[in-house]
C-alpha cells in the first residue's frame, strides 16, 4: 500500500518529529511503501506565486513531485502542532500548492468554481495527529476545534477522502517523558489498526477501524 506521511514542524527532536517517525516505522513494519516529507527540513516554499493556482499552470519540479506523491497515496498521515487553531504556515502552503485542482479535486462540467468539488484522491483514509498546549475542554468550549473542521470538511472531505481520523495529544508542555512514550505507542497502534498489512491478493481499500505554542 502506498502511504504518504507529511510533517509540518520546524524543530528537529520535537514530539511532532517523534510522532511522524513512529508512524513511518509502524507503516513500514506492516509492509507498506512510505513516502515521507518533512516540509521544513526540505525547505518547502509555502508561498503560492501568481499564476500557479489555476488549471494548467506550469508547476516547479518540487511541487509536481509532491502532487505525484499525493495522487499515488492510498493512505495519508499528517502530523503538525495546533498553532492559533491552524497548521503552521509551511503546511498551509503545502495545501495551497499541492492539494490543487485536477490533482486532488475538479469541478463538474459547467461549474466555474462556485460549486462543490468532485474529489479525485485515491486515498480513502487519512489520519491527522496534532499536538496542543490547550486542554481539550477549553479548546472545544472557547475555540470549537477549528482543525477538525479544516481537515475533515475543508480539505479531505472535498477531495474524496471519506474516512478521516484525528487525534490531538496534549497538554504537551506538561507531559512527562513516560506520557510521551505512551502517546508514541498509541501512534504505533493506530497505524497498525487503520492500515494493517494487506493479505496477498487483497484490494487497495484499507480495513475498517474497530494547541497551540511552537513548543508543542
Amino acid at each position: 500500500m502506498n502511504m504518504l506521511v507529511i510533517l509540518g514542524h520546524p524543530t528537529p527532536g520535537s514530539l511532532n518529529h517523534s510522532i511522524a517517525a513512529a508512524a513511518v516505522a509502524a507503516l513500514e513494519d506492516e509492509g507498506h511503501e512510505v513516502t515521507f516529507h518533512d516540509l521544513c527540513a526540505e525547505g518547502f516554499d509555502p508561498v503560492l506565486p501568481d499564476g500557479e493556482a489555476g488549471r494548467g499552470a506550469e508547476l516547479p519540479p518540487g511541487v509536481r513531485a509532491h502532487c505525484a506523491d499525493l495522487v499515488a497515496a492510498e493512505g495519508i498521515v499528517v502530523v503538525h502542532p495546533n498553532w492559533w487553531g491552524m497548521p503552521p504556515a509551511v503546511l498551509k502552503g503545502w495545501i495551497d500548492r499541492v492539494v490543487r485542482v485536477d490533482v486532488a479535486y475538479r469541478f463538474a462540467e459547467g461549474d466555474g468554481g462556485e460549486g462543490v468539488p468532485v474529489g479525485l484522491l485515491r486515498a480513502r483514509r487519512a489520519v491527522v495527529f496534532n499536538t496542543a498546549n490547550t486542554p481539550a475542554e477549553r479548546e472545544m468550549a472557547v475555540f470549537g476545534d477549528p482543525l477538525d473542521t479544516l481537515w475533515k470538511n475543508c480539505v479531505f472531505g472535498l477531495c474524496g477522502v471519506e474516512d478521516v481520523h484525528r487525534r490531538t495529544f496534549g497538554v504537551v508542555c506538561l507531559a512527562s517523558p513516560s506520557q510521551r512514550e505512551r502517546w508514541l505507542e498509541e501512534v504505533d497502534g493506530t497505524m497498525r489498526r487503520l492500515f494493517p498489512r494487506r493479505a496477498p491478493g487483497a484490494g487497495t481499500t484499507p480495513a475498517p477501524p474497530g494547541a497551540d505554542g511552537p513548543g508543542a
